[in-house]
């Protein structure tokens, strides 16, 4: 699908740098090196003074590795598709988002799939905006993956979106996700999905405010390819545009998995070879839960569904993912050695340096990718730490005698919730939105181990050491099945 990508406009990612006069770039997530030689320097000057791919075999296979490696992103452009190319499925149980039906738009169809509602569920109308609505009734309770599967099974098109019933699509919000399919290998593109207030007063307006900057379906500013263990790891399926030869290829939604299928989803896309992207451009509001008890009971089902995960995508879940040299400063510093913690990564930034024997002077990158690195593991510990390990760190901060360790115990669990209010400036005081980040969290991975547990699996729940460059334990699972 190389040949495909040209006239495609692509632009630099937030994380490239450039070095030694381009022939050297960093960045992508998972960080990584690309070396490339001084034609293909020139080509990538080129794509980002603003020209488009040029249909050359190598400049083509040089674009799709940068894209697949996070250093590039392309800028949309013309597609193949318009709106009457998409069929719009949408799973309910009980009631349809008043406005939903009416927020979709022009397509060629849209399918309501009733699962099994208590109550029989009465669609508006027969028809929107001149487009049919049909509705299909299952005779049993299935979930939303054996609904989604179930009006799959009814597209004729080439695409298929998914709604959930209690979104609420904008105008015009199709069309931009539908310029991503311009590249062939595009198999799913995702919208952002941002909380809009309940109808009425909210239930608690506290939880209504913190779900406006902490949903946790929502994915970020940032766009870019979706992949497990990367810095957009994961999309919801609350709104998705797919085409629906790629999901029937990998057998569509897994309807053995209540929560968490949506995830399955598009990693099995993507370890099939084809690439789903998230695009931030477009949003889509939805209807967040806004009673304490079903608050929690919603974080604590998302987590139960990392058993399960683990099981279908070995070495994709770690609770804590870092270099045991980032594991033994930050322990220093617990410990109140930082002096000797202040060694070690100056110790690890001459060792990181001897692998980048690209680079003229590879000490000042060495040591600034070591700086990164070892905050990125320090940001990563303190969330395992209050997440799916949040047990075991209680007992350490109740039971374990030394009082320093205590104290970095519980600075660690608090600094997640302190940096992000500082970060986010919520309309929330800073104590209640620590206090809901910690039940947001202690919540999510009760439900961790409870799937762990169900699973039978225990990997959600082991921290992994990396050694970087060298590849997690997930892309080595990759690597063996492909």
């Amino acid at each position: 699908m190389t040949s495909e990508l040209a006239g495609l406009f692509v632009v630099a990612d937030p994380s490239m740098q450039r070095k030694e006069r381009g022939t050297v770039l960093l960045g992508g997530s998972p960080l990584r090196i690309v070396r490339i030689s001084d034609k293909g320097a020139d080509l990538v000057d080129d794509l980002l003074n603003g020209n488009p791919v040029s249909p050359g075999k190598g400049a083509t296979s040089l674009v799709r590795r940068l894209l697949d490696g996070g250093l590039l992103q392309p800028v949309p452009a013309t597609t193949p598709f318009t709106t009457t190319d998409v069929t719009v499925v949408v799973p309910v149980r009980g009631e349809l988002e008043p406005g939903l039906l009416d927020g979709v738009g022009h397509v060629a169809r849209i399918i309501v799939v009733d699962d099994e509602s208590p109550e029989l569920l009465v669609v508006p109308s027969k028809t929107v905006h001149g487009v049919e609505v049909e509705c299909i009734r299952r005779s049993t309770n299935g979930g939303p993956a054996a609904a989604r599967n179930t009006g799959l099974a009814e597209v004729d098109t080439s695409l298929v979106a998914f709604l959930d019933a209690d979104c609420l699509p904008r105008p015009g919000w199709l069309e931009p996700l539908l310029e991503q399919f311009g590249d062939p290998a595009v198999a799913v593109v995702a919208p952002r999905i941002t909380s809009i207030e309940p109808l009425g007063a909210p239930d608690h307006p506290l939880l209504s405010r913190y779900e406006r900057v902490n949903a946790s379906l929502d994915r970020g500013t940032q766009r870019g390819r979706v992949r497990a263990r990367t810095r957009i790891s994961y999309v919801p399926s609350a709104a998705l545009v797919c085409r629906a030869d790629a999901l029937n290829a990998v057998g569509g939604f897994d309807a053995e998995m209540p929560v968490g299928e949506d995830v399955d989803l598009v990693w099995k896309l993507d370890e099939a070879g084809h690439t789903v992207r998230y695009e931030p451009s477009v949003t889509v509001g939805h209807r967040h839960r806004t009673t304490p008890w079903a608050w929690l009971r919603r974080r604590f089902d998302y987590g139960t569904s990392a058993g399960p995960l683990a099981k279908r995508h070995p070495g994709a879940l770690a609770p804590i993912e870092a270099s045991g040299w980032s594991i033994a400063a930050w322990g220093l510093v617990a410990t109140g050695h930082p002096i000797t913690a202040g060694a070690v990564v100056g110790a690890t930034a001459g060792m990181l340096s001897g692998k980048l024997g690209a680079l003229s002077q590879p000490m000042p990158v060495a040591a600034q990718l070591a700086g990164r690195g070892h905050l990125s593991a320090g940001r990563t510990i303190a969330q395992g730490l209050v997440r799916p390990l949040w047990p075991l760190t209680a007992l350490a901060i109740v039971f374990v005698p030394w009082k320093r360790l205590k104290l970095a115990l519980v600075a660690g669990v608090l600094a997640p919730s302190i940096i992000d209010w500082i970060r986010t400036r919520p309309d929330i005081a800073p104590l209640p939105y620590v206090a809901l980040r910690l039940a947001d969290d202690v919540a999510y991975g009760t439900g961790v181990w409870v799937g762990s547990l169900r699973a039978g699996t225990l990997e959600p729940l082991l921290p992994e050491v990396t050694s970087w460059p060298k590849p997690s334990r997930y892309s080595r699972w990759r690597s063996a099945v492909s």
